[in-house]
């Protein structure tokens, strides 16, 4: 199965308290599924690479085979394509439990686009932040 990843984390302060959410969608944009949770206290990259992880996980367990993930970190979108380096530790292994579930599930890309185009994880994010 075919589907598309939109992930997004946030910090208010960096560190601070911060957030992660993501929402799975078919090719035709039928949500699979869609979930936001504060992570506590994390710096904004931490929060990007946990809406990661909890997205990839999601698509696995549902049985995605093929994803495009798309995210308004240009950051994490480069580092996972490895057109960046990481060299902060903690988002290394991060990374590196994100590419062991990509190739879990087969055919994983990566798309940085504008915050403007990833309108539904951003809200959750913030939703989740209010909330906390």
């Amino acid at each position: 199965m075919k589907a598309r990843l939109f992930t997004d984390g946030g910090a208010r302060g960096n560190p601070g308290p911060a957030a992660a959410a993501y929402v799975l969608e078919t090719e035709g944009g039928e949500v699979l599924a869609a979930h936001g949770e504060a992570i506590g206290v994390a710096t904004n990259n931490v929060a990007e690479y946990s809406a990661l992880l909890a997205g990839l996980e999601r698509a696995r367990d549902l049985g995605v085979t093929e994803l495009e993930v798309v995210s308004d970190s240009e950051l994490m979108v480069k580092q996972m394509r490895g057109e960046y380096r990481i060299k902060n530790e903690a988002l290394g292994e991060l990374a590196a439990r994100a590419g062991r579930i990509a190739r879990a599930i087969g055919s994983v890309s990566y798309t940085a686009v504008r915050r403007e185009h990833n309108k539904l994880a951003d809200k959750l994010v913030n939703d989740a932040l209010d909330a906390g």
